[in-house]
């Protein structure tokens, strides 16, 4: 039987561990920070705590939208998607995750670039009339 990324990397303590250091990151950063100025750290770090314990296998707590919707008002480049995933990839060596698992992590978390990037601001669309598109590229 082989064991799950969520089991591999040492369950919901590490997946916080890693996102507190991952968010530290984040709201550090002056371009990526921008897109997180009406949310709360905690919000986030629960949030993605949960869907990821989910996305890597283990039990699934998760209740907001799926990524491609939740994220479909923002301007996400390439660029900016590959700078968030290098700040995971710091996160998880600082977090000392074991090669192996971070590397599966990383897999896992490259595979939903192909819902969030967009090639141009015209392929965002606004979740709700009052809501401008996000846009910090």
């Amino acid at each position: 039987m082989r064991t799950s990324t969520f089991e591999l990397v040492g369950g919901r303590p590490t997946l916080e561990r890693v996102h507190r250091r991952f968010y530290s990151l984040v709201f550090a950063h002056p371009w990526l920070s921008q897109y997180f100025r009406h949310v709360t750290r905690e919000r986030l770090e629960s949030q993605q705590t949960d869907f990821m314990q989910a996305a890597l296998g283990g039990p699934d707590r998760y209740s907001g939208m799926m990524p491609k919707h939740a994220h479909r008002h923002m301007y996400i480049t390439e660029e900016l998607f590959l700078a968030r995933h290098e700040l995971l990839r710091r996160a998880l060596f600082e977090s000392g995750v074991s090669s192996e698992a971070a590397a599966r992590w990383l897999r896992i978390d490259a595979a939903f670039g192909r819902s969030l990037i967009k090639r141009s601001r015209g392929d965002c669309v606004q979740r709700y009339a009052s809501e401008p598109i996000v846009d910090f590229a």
